[in-house]
């Protein structure tokens, strides 16, 4: 792959998730040496890994719904809480479905 093509996942992350994912691989993916270098614990960790993780498979799903991609960029972000988000996916996709009036 050629550097001038970068996947889409990787341009929806920020400087600091690019960061966090460079030292995790040069940790050699060790979640203990990660928490070590942020001075935080293994939970913390755990939770940012997941996280990273959340955004990368949002932006899977980004091309063919991009709208829910968003909602669930906004939760991940904790923009807006995760219940509140359910219901917004949910009304929309009722109202695709032709189920608003």
């Amino acid at each position: 792959m050629s550097i001038e093509v970068v996947p889409e996942w990787m341009i929806n992350l920020d400087d600091e998730d690019i960061s966090f994912m460079k030292k995790f691989i040069m940790a050699s993916g060790s979640l203990k040496e990660i928490a070590k270098q942020y001075g935080v614990t293994y939970p913390t960790v755990r939770l940012r890994l997941d996280k990273l993780i959340q955004k990368i498979q949002i932006s899977e799903d980004t091309a063919s719904e991009p709208y829910i991609a968003f909602i669930k960029r906004l939760a991940v972000n904790e923009k807006v809480d995760f219940d509140t988000a359910k219901i917004l996916i949910s009304e929309y996709k009722k109202a695709r479905r032709g189920g608003i009036k």
